[in-house]
């Protein structure tokens, strides 16, 4: 399971603040506690107005470099602050994200084609989000042209079937699942991503949610998630769940992360 550690965004109230209020110290803590939770990369969104985003970015990245040697998921909306971002990273990391919206697709892929960074997809278009898994298919065959066009290896590719809320669902998450598992049979090595907490909003105790939800789409393939990894019995939920799946022979990476400290009880 790729962990996408999703502290490190303006969206979040306490994050917001301390963006506001230029508080180096906080962010730089985020950044070391979800190295130590085992993320593999460290996300970054500025959540700002548009004037300031860019250098809000950069002050964000030098913070988190200045922290951890992680890789960076440049997070925004626009494009160009994504690409912008880019130049700011010491290495190669994830591009959060593209979608078939306008032109997004064809500008983030002519920066990104002939490096080692990977990328998040949406599965949405200028029509939306689609409403069926067919639909939602066929915005990923597109994606996929563009993929080839650019020449770009799929494993490269981070698809996010995009998670909604629960309450607002008429087959709780069966249309997902359906879309995780024929993207995973068409393309095996590519990665399937979500924001693990969106399927939760307006409900009581989210973590409960976000757990169930997490078992049920890893086991139908996703692979790559975009969470809060200081939740530590989430991340006893994926440990578990990735050995229980087969993925983790004799459970050697469930028995290190508890070592580690990852879950179970506080040491």
């Amino acid at each position: 399971m790729i962990i996408i550690g999703e502290k490190i965004n303006g969206a979040i109230p306490s994050t917001g603040k301390a963006i506001k209020e230029k508080n180096a110290a906080f962010i730089r803590d985020l950044a070391i506690k979800q190295t130590e939770a085992g993320v593999d990369f460290i996300d970054v969104c500025a959540s700002v107005d548009d004037d300031i985003e860019l250098e809000t970015m950069k002050w964000l990245i030098d913070i988190v470099q200045d922290a951890t040697d992680l890789p960076i998921a440049v997070d925004s909306p626009n494009v160009h602050t994504c690409i912008e971002s880019m130049k700011y990273c010491n290495k190669p990391g994830l591009f959060n994200s593209v979608s078939l919206e306008g032109d997004k697709i064809d500008v983030a892929f002519a920066a990104i084609a002939d490096t080692k960074w990977e990328c998040v997809a949406l599965l949405n278009s200028d029509k939306g989000i689609p409403k069926t898994a067919k639909d939602r298919l066929d915005v990923f065959a597109d994606l996929m042209a563009k993929v080839k066009e650019y020449k770009i290896d799929p494993a490269r590719m981070h698809i996010d079937p995009l998670v909604e809320m629960l309450c607002t669902s008429e087959d709780g998450i069966a249309m997902v699942t359906e879309v995780i598992r024929e993207i995973k049979s068409q393309y095996p090595t590519i990665h399937v991503t979500g924001a693990v907490s969106n399927i939760s909003f307006n409900l009581p105790v989210r973590k409960m949610v976000n757990m169930g939800f997490t078992v049920l789409a890893m086991n139908a393939g996703m692979d790559s998630a975009i969470l809060d990894p200081l939740n530590r019995d989430l991340m006893g939920i994926i440990f578990a769940t990735e050995a229980l799946l087969g993925e983790d022979e004799y459970c050697m990476e469930y028995i290190g992360a508890y070592r580690e400290g990852i879950f179970g009880p506080v040491k």
